[in-house]
């Protein structure tokens, strides 16, 4: 049975207006019946009679059945889809931040008032990949899920490595493109792709993941140093998102630049393009590609969601049900590198194995083996020293 889908909207921005776009553009049956929206004084495109500035005439309102979320502060969100959830309502919402800090009540609400909760937009854009985790990987023995999560980072990586923009005019690209988030420390700080990271891996491995126990470290402290070393070794610079098995029976997950050479499958994905790589036992490694940041792109993830809901789609969570319990660890020796200023801005990182030592006037730097949990330790303590960190990869 296919359910006529009326629409309650919360937020026009960039993915909003790339949502509407879409259904203009396209014969989709689905009716808007009103958006909320905060700002009363913002020019719109389309005219005022669409909008409210009560969120209560969109959640009382019982003609609309589903309730499609795409503001960016993930308190009020939580607020908004919790009680059009209690209120019997489906929900579709690209807020990655809101699910990995409230998945587990996200699921109980769920299961207790017998609604979907679709949120294919939360993760690398246009790139179909929670779904084929949750389904196509259902019963596979997953390796990893790694790749570039952020568009805004990648963007900006490209347009200061590759056409030689100053950081700052590459943000404010980033930003005016609708690429980068309205605080872009959670795009340069690594706090979007490690949100994503935990939300991929509740769905590859089954298993719910505080996102505060996750290590992130940005490319805010990108140097001319540090692209001028990559480009001598043939390395690109990505920052990489990744969530793998150690063993049997524990992942580790974390979200760091990385350098990797020229062959690797992320080699030539640039601007705001994502790519995520699943490497599983039986159906070998597989790379997705796809935009992952502006308007259209996620828009169309989320026309996707909702399209899933005509015919009752639910994320059915099988793999927490798994009666082989995976658990997390930060008992990992990762290989890296580490450029500083001077040594008091290293103190308390412990190389267990050092390979290379530079030093030089104004460029220093070490490669070599640390735990991550080590560098889990020190995280709060990273934005205050004048370092820079790339894990090299490794086959």
């Amino acid at each position: 049975m296919v359910t006529k889908i009326k629409i309650g909207m919360f937020g026009f921005g960039c993915v909003g207006q790339g949502l509407y776009d879409i259904f203009t553009q396209t014969d989709f049956e689905a009716e808007i019946i009103k958006i909320c929206v905060k700002n009363k004084d913002k020019a719109r495109t389309i005219p005022m009679q669409h909008f409210t500035f009560d969120k209560q005439e969109v959640l009382d309102n019982p003609q609309i059945n589903t309730v499609v979320e795409l503001i960016d502060d993930a308190d009020a969100a939580f607020a908004i889809v919790k009680e059009a959830m209690q209120k019997g309502k489906n929900v579709v919402t690209a807020n990655k931040k809101m699910i990995a800090e409230h998945l587990p009540e996200l699921v109980e609400l769920q299961q207790a008032h017998n609604v979907s909760l679709l949120y294919e937009a939360s993760a690398c854009g246009s790139i179909p990949i929670i779904r084929n985790l949750a389904e196509y990987y259902d019963n596979e023995l997953l390796y990893s899920v790694s790749g570039i999560f952020n568009g805004s980072t990648n963007f900006i990586l490209t347009k200061v490595i590759e056409e030689n923009l100053a950081y700052p005019d590459a943000l404010k690209q980033a930003q005016e493109l609708g690429f980068a988030e309205s605080n872009p420390i959670l795009d340069v700080g690594a706090f979007d792709p490690k949100y994503k990271l935990c939300i991929l891996a509740a769905h590859a491995y089954g298993l719910i993941i505080n996102p505060q126990e996750v290590f992130n470290y940005g490319i805010q402290q990108l140097s001319t140093h540090d692209i001028q070393f990559a480009q001598e070794k043939k390395y690109k610079i990505k920052l990489i998102a990744d969530v793998h098995k150690v063993n049997e029976h524990e992942i580790s997950l974390s979200v760091m630049p990385q350098f990797i050479p020229r062959g690797h499958y992320l080699y030539h994905v640039e601007n705001e393009y994502n790519g995520v790589i699943v490497e599983a036992a039986f159906s070998s490694k597989q790379v997705f590609v796809g935009k992952g940041a502006g308007g259209h792109p996620t828009g169309s993830a989320v026309l996707s969601d909702i399209s899933a809901l005509r015919y009752g789609y639910q994320y059915e969570y099988r793999k927490m049900q798994n009666k082989k319990r995976i658990t997390q660890t930060q008992d990992e020796l990762l290989t890296i590198y580490l450029r500083y200023h001077v040594p008091q801005d290293i103190a308390g990182i412990y190389f267990e194995e050092v390979t290379i030592e530079h030093k030089a006037q104004e460029f220093n730097y070490l490669i070599g083996k640390v735990r991550l949990s080590n560098l889990y330790a020190l995280r709060d303590s990273f934005d205050k020293r004048n370092i820079f960190m790339a894990r090299i990869h490794e086959k």
